[in-house]
């Protein structure tokens, strides 16, 4: 039997769903990098938020704080930022991917990354001047692998090429920034050599 218009009336409206709370600028900083996939910069989250830039870092600190208790982080490499699995997940994912564990570095390529590390950007004749030793099959490897990458050009006579490490080397090691790097004693860098004459060779 049919109900009437009356009846009908009397039944209780359905509720309506609760609205959608307003996101926080932490929160919307956070869905914009997990969707990212790859290194943005300051800039570009603040043009996409229309928050000034101030606000965006203010945001990515409660970010990084809240992020060091969950199983990714906040990883920065100058004004670049991303969202990276935590270090101490890496065995883990890579099980999960199918990700088989390339390679170690030697020893000589070790020595490499830390003095690009700690005195970034740096030229190839500055490295050789500290080691003593020609680097450049090292560097060359470094570069293949991702560690390293060219950053300008030295403004000195030849224009040498300036080294730096990359978000890779961030991720490799488990950092979220260069300022997580333990501090070390390095000896000062010059000019160096303009080449490699005079420096003995070595292996990568």
């Amino acid at each position: 039997m049919m109900r009437d218009a009356a009846e009908i009336g009397q039944q209780p409206l359905p509720s309506l769903p609760p609205p959608v709370p307003t996101p926080s600028l932490v929160q919307l900083v956070e869905s914009l990098l997990f969707v990212a996939g790859e290194p943005v910069s300051v800039a570009q989250i603040a043009r996409a938020l229309e928050a000034p830039g101030d606000a965006i870092e203010a945001a990515l600190e409660q970010l990084a704080a809240a992020c060091r208790e969950r199983g990714v982080r906040v990883q920065r490499h100058g004004d670049h930022v991303q969202l990276v699995s935590a270090p101490e997940a890496a065995r883990a994912v890579g099980r999960f991917l199918g990700v088989q564990a390339s390679g170690r570095l030697s020893s000589a390529a070790l020595e490499v990354l830390a003095i690009i590390a700690y005195r970034q950007p740096i030229t190839r004749a500055q490295v050789d001047a500290i080691r003593g030793v020609d680097s450049s099959g090292t560097i060359r490897a470094l570069l293949a692998r991702d560690l390293v990458d060219e950053a300008g050009r030295l403004e000195s006579v030849g224009r040498p090429i300036l080294y730096a490490t990359t978000p890779a080397f961030l991720q490799q090691f488990g950092l979220t920034t260069l300022a997580d790097l333990p501090a070390i004693d390095l000896p000062d860098v010059g000019q160096g050599p303009a080449s490699g004459e005079g420096l003995a060779g070595e292996g990568v």
